[in-house]
């Protein structure tokens, strides 16, 4: 019989030390939905770009009630095992808005959270259970370790209160980014939500207690966030260049048969060759013909 777990406030000392904000709760119903409420309603404010130093907040909660993934999915996690991460950072609005760049936010939040899983892991002088266990990035929003969900990452635009909407909206006003995390880090195999999800406990060894762990990632993540995204807003297109030959490494899909699942209930079913330059990935079907998938669920046959 498996026990409920109990919430605890997330204690966050080296996050703290690095970020700009922390918000930390026992239980929300989503961290994203806080976030996004607190900058709605003036509570939580991230300051302007000073000499091109990003403001990076956190809002942390032990437990979510109503986790949300992607395209309506449901985030399922456990107290004290599933860290639960927001980072709200502002960015400028022509650039969130950009469909030819802003595909590449998404894939920034992936290589964030894969330096920061890695960093903690080579900073604790950890060590993966076989050589095959590597961290990859599961287009467009999925953690993935030894072909399973390890993690899943969303975004959402937020816009503050001292931003104009529709015909008042100024080009060069800025918004917030919430980039959601969430990771299973400490959580036993009887605890995994479904047969495809995993935990990073169950492949690799000698990793620090759970809170220590979360504190660690979440720090690193901070700073990853800041220094990835200057760079991006100072140079988007260059920037673009030069993300897609680095998910290129981690794309676990790429030469993989997949099938992309639509939200109209279609389906697309061919071998995922990589990414365009705006971050949408490339299937080449059976006829050789290459299709563009910019919004879909990706499954490996």
């Amino acid at each position: 019989m498996m026990i409920a777990l109990k919430a605890a406030t997330p204690q966050l000392p080296r996050t703290t030390a690095v970020a700009d904000h922390v918000v930390a709760v026992d239980e929300t119903d989503s961290t994203n939905a806080l976030a996004a409420q607190m900058i709605g309603d003036g509570s939580l404010t991230l300051p302007d770009h000073q000499d091109g130093e990003l403001a990076v907040a956190v809002v942390a909660a032990d437990r979510q009630t109503a986790g949300r993934g992607r395209n309506g999915h449901k985030w399922v996690s456990q107290p004290g095992r599933c860290s639960t991460m927001s980072y709200a950072v502002r960015i400028p609005r022509a650039i969130a808005t950009d469909e030819s760049v802003n595909g590449w936010l998404q894939m920034i939040a992936g290589l964030v959270t894969l330096d920061a899983l890695n960093g903690m892991i080579e900073e604790y002088g950890a060590a993966p259970n076989q050589p095959d266990c590597l961290l990859e990035l599961k287009w467009p929003n999925d953690v993935f370790c030894h072909g399973l969900k390890l993690g899943g990452l969303l975004s959402e635009l937020v816009i503050p209160p001292s931003s104009g909407t529709g015909t008042d909206a100024d080009a060069d006003d800025d918004v917030v980014i919430v980039f959601g995390v969430g990771l299973n880090l400490a959580l036993g195999a009887c605890w995994l939500p479904t047969p495809q999800s995993t935990s990073l406990q169950l492949h690799v060894t000698g990793l620090p207690p759970f809170g220590e762990m979360r504190d660690a990632v979440a720090e690193c993540q901070v700073e990853g966030f800041r220094e990835r995204l200057a760079k991006f807003i100072a140079d988007p297109k260059g920037q673009a260049e030069s993300l897609r030959e680095e998910v290129k490494a981690v794309c676990w899909a790429r030469g993989r048969q997949v099938e992309a699942h639509f939200t109209d209930g279609t389906t697309l079913t061919g071998e995922a060759i990589g990414l365009n330059e705006d971050a949408s990935l490339i299937l080449r079907t059976q006829d050789g013909t290459d299709h563009t998938v910019r919004t879909a669920d990706v499954g490996v046959l």
